[in-house]
């Protein structure tokens, strides 16, 4: 067995849910996989699964009582804190999450977040009603603002709950939340920029909107933030490749070791990554949401109202970016994306065909809560021979899931 966390230190910290019992398996994952394991219970927790059982399982003293004299002599909470590479939320409440997003400091978890630095990982566990109510997602949405690329939502699944319903709300199985920690660890402790699957070769992404241009003024774009591309672009960099990040106007700050390269319209990108593809190219995503038309004729002048109530414009196609990339002699391995309102899978298989791609990441861009400008997504990945659903979570978290599927499929390729 590959020990791809191997001395990483994990906090496991147990919200009182009854998906608890899951978390023992979860201990016992990490445990096997190399993981020092340390457990953090609320009292809400105890109720659900005991500590004894926690510690049999993780080999370490299970943490309860805020105030623990034994500890406390040597400030314990607060060395606590320092101590973990990852602190991992399983289950996460609906009530933890809200005390979470409030900074509240009334127990041991809610202290040791407050006074670590440390990357989290918040596994949401809830009725379904509970995790769609506004107030919820409110809670959610702030963390999320706040800590950015310091923290990740995994889940919840859509699925049958304890009290009957079916929804979103379960909490993730423990072997795919002690994948989604791997990947971040990306078996090394730490992450090593320069090393990986990708070690050697050179990624290609294209990254969010395109302007075209009517006037000095005013132009046609889409609402595409960037974020899938970027959280992309740091996922192959983490890998090991040498990545060039095509993106159009963006306020995002570029992952450090990525070469980004600014463009406006579809027509600078395009000629952008014809440019860097005879550079070398071993793998292309197209993230980018390229505009498909752009205005036939530019004004050099700011156009006037004319006194009509209507005026239209002439528009011509812009280059299918992608589409080029896989006509290619020697083509790279190419990943398109479908943002689509409709007919998710059938759009996305049929541009999959005719645009000779590898691999296409479907999304549905019609639920605000996922795809543009949000902080959470979820795509299907289809090939010629598969079809896989990446279950929601933090664009972060998606991107490592994604490349790790783009890395299978060109070995298999190969």
């Amino acid at each position: 067995m590959t020990l791809c966390l191997n001395g990483a230190k994990i906090l496991l910290g147990i919200t009182g849910g009854i998906a608890a019992y899951k978390s023992a398996e979860l201990c016992r994952e990490l445990t096997k996989k190399g993981a020092n394991v340390r457990v953090v219970m609320t009292k809400g927790a105890t109720e659900f699964i005991t500590p004894l059982s926690m510690q049999a399982l993780s080999g370490n003293p299970v943490h309860i009582e805020l105030l623990d004299s034994s500890a406390e002599a040597g400030m314990g909470h607060i060395e606590l804190a320092k101590w973990p590479d990852l602190i991992v939320i399983a289950p996460a409440t609906a009530n933890f999450i809200a005390r979470y997003s409030q900074g509240l400091a009334d127990d041991l978890l809610g202290t040791l977040l407050l006074a670590s630095t440390s990357r989290v990982a918040l596994v949401p566990a809830m009725n379904q009603a509970m995790w769609l109510n506004p107030l919820t997602q409110r809670n959610i949405n702030e963390l999320l603002r706040i800590f950015q690329k310091n923290i990740d939502i995994w889940g919840p699944q859509n699925g049958e709950q304890a009290c009957g319903d079916v929804g979103p709300g379960r909490m993730l199985e423990a072997k795919e939340i002690c994948s989604n920690v791997e990947g971040l660890f990306s078996c090394k402790n730490p992450p090593v920029i320069g090393k990986g699957e990708l070690f050697g070769k050179r990624v290609i992404i294209t990254a969010g909107p395109t302007r075209e241009a009517v006037d000095p003024v005013r132009y046609i774009s889409n609402h595409s933030s960037g974020k899938m591309g970027y959280a992309l672009a740091g996922a192959c960099r983490d890998q090991g490749a040498e990545v060039v990040l095509i993106s159009g106007p963006c306020y995002l700050d570029c992952p450090e070791s990525v070469q980004r390269v600014s463009v406006i319209s579809a027509i600078e990108m395009y000629e952008t990554v014809m440019k860097e593809l005879n550079l070398g190219c071993d793998i292309f995503i197209a993230s980018a949401a390229v505009a498909d038309y752009r205005p036939l004729h530019l004004s050099d002048k700011k156009i006037k109202k004319n006194g009509e109530a209507d005026m239209s414009i002439a528009l011509c196609q812009n280059p299918d970016i992608v589409a080029s990339v896989a006509s290619t002699p020697h083509k790279p391995f190419t990943v398109g994306f479908a943002a689509e309102t409709n007919d998710l899978i059938k759009y996305a298989a049929g541009k999959l065909k005719k645009k000779n791609l590898d691999m296409i990441i479907a999304n549905d861009v019609s639920n605000p809560s996922i795809g543009f400008n949000s902080e959470q997504n979820e795509v299907h990945v289809i090939t010629k021979n598969d079809q896989i659903k990446l279950e929601r979570k933090s664009k972060s978290n998606l991107s490592i899931e994604i490349v790790n599927l783009i890395i299978k499929h060109k070995l298999s390729a190969c």
